[in-house]
């Protein structure tokens, strides 16, 4: 029998493996990969042809007074943002977003919300 941890791991590995599949970025529209740990929220901008990090950005970085009143899927509203305005500036206007097995409501949905107003077109 296994553990429902260990089940949950193993289901979201796997869903995370079928996004993969279908999902690659390109030179011309990038791959936005999240992961979202219990406390912070990562992102990067990935090309998948060439294999590098264009961008990337986490809630770790913001400053400790403002993160500390905000809850966690406002800090998810303004990294979104974050990683828009940091793409613009490499000119990187269209992307593909890569939910890294997360279910797109909550932290996930508000940075995507935030990376559209931030500019980003999915």
């Amino acid at each position: 029998m296994i553990n429902k941890q260990k089940q949950k791991r193993i289901q979201k590995e796997r869903r995370h493996a079928r996004i993969r599949s279908k999902v690659s970025g390109t030179s011309e529209r990038p791959r936005i990969s999240i992961f979202r740990s219990h406390m912070h929220m990562y992102a990067q901008v990935i090309d998948d042809s060439i294999g590098k990090t264009l961008v990337s950005v986490t809630d770790k970085g913001m400053s400790s007074g403002e993160s500390v009143r905000q809850k966690k899927t406002e800090r998810a509203f303004v990294l979104g943002k974050e990683i828009a305005r940091r793409a613009k500036e490499k000119g990187i206007k269209s992307v593909v977003f890569d939910t890294g097995g997360n279910t797109f409501h909550g932290r996930v949905k508000q940075f995507a919300d935030g990376a559209r107003e931030g500019g980003l077109v999915f």
